[in-house]
């Protein structure tokens, strides 16, 4: 897999519309994905997530807007640099994992045999690709998809609602693999989901749509901040370090010392700065850190803020 150095975004998506009729799907949408994101596209069931990703990728047409892959507006070529799994992965359950990757390969035109074993390798499926795929679980089914998506060393991974039906397990499963996908492949994902609690655990950044129109975007710190709030963490620090601490605190300023946590730590609140400023800050400070932990549950709040109680129309 390539590693992904450059400063153009992975995906810059401008005023993006989708209209039924005189209906939007998907209204004015902007998007900014960064090289090595894990970003989680987050909406309620019927927000436009689907539509706006088939657009995105040239399944339907855009009836307004420019999407760009890595600065590139021209569809072929974005393809190249693509790889996608929308909806629930469907294959031939009558051939076997290796065989379902082979006709992917030549249907796209991308993908060798090597490659077929590494993706199977690089999804946990090696042992199982000579199974038939209908004997495999939900799970199972999601990694097959995930493996074809990687066919052709894409640069940018791009899986709606990749967790949708699996088990607590499963879901587990899924999420590592996409993170791993980031860490050790240099991959960017993109990820639509409905689900706070695997978004918070997962991605970097978030971007939330109601209705078809973005709401909010950025790090959960930016979008706390936008709406008014500050951030906690929970900074686990020496007794003999916390004076020095307190002085990169405020130097930092936006900091501010709230209590204390579990095991000893503090507890801080963060508004304007970011929790890996703060780390960063005490490390060069020569404080030793032996835990920083931000205090999640906070996307919940944010989402109910942003989003309509309201059934979704797309």
């Amino acid at each position: 897999m390539r590693l992904v150095t450059s400063d153009v975004p992975a995906m810059a998506v401008s005023g993006l519309s989708r209209f039924y009729g005189k209906r939007a799907a998907v209204k004015g949408l902007d998007l900014r994905v960064q090289p090595g994101d894990l970003y989680g596209f987050l909406g309620p069931n019927g927000a436009g997530k689907t539509t706006a990703i088939r657009a995105i990728l040239g399944l339907i047409a855009k009836s307004e807007g420019t999407v760009e892959i890595f600065g590139d507006r021209h569809p072929v070529r974005q393809r190249h640099e693509v790889g996608a799994m929308v909806e629930t992965p469907t294959f031939n359950d009558w051939l076997s994992a290796r065989n379902n990757l082979r006709i992917a390969a030549a249907y796209a035109d991308r993908g060798t045999e090597a490659e077929i074993d590494e993706v199977l390798g690089r999804v946990g499926l090696a042992e199982r690709a000579k199974e038939r795929v209908g004997g495999y679980s939900l799970g199972m089914r999601q990694r097959l998809g995930i493996a074809r998506a990687l066919l052709g060393k894409p640069k940018l991974l791009v899986l709606d609602e990749p967790t949708n039906g699996l088990d607590p397990r499963g879901m587990v499963e899924i999420r590592e693999l996409l993170k791993e996908l980031v860490r050790r492949d240099g991959l960017t994902v993109f990820v639509s989901s409905h689900l706070l609690s695997e978004v918070e655990q997962m991605c970097n950044r978030v971007g939330i749509l109601d209705r078809g129109e973005l709401k909010a975007e950025g790090t959960m710190a930016e979008l706390i901040q936008k709406l008014g709030g500050s951030v906690e963490v929970e900074v686990g620090l020496a007794v003999a370090d916390r004076p020095a601490a307190l002085g990169v605190f405020e130097r930092l300023g936006g900091v501010q010392v709230t209590g204390e946590g579990e095991a000893g730590r503090m507890v801080i609140s963060l508004r304007g700065v970011e929790p890996s400023e703060v780390n960063r800050a005490l490390v060069q400070a020569g404080v030793g850190v032996s835990a920083l932990i931000p205090k999640v549950g906070t996307l919940e709040e944010l989402f109910l803020s942003v989003t309509s109680s309201e059934p979704g129309v797309a």
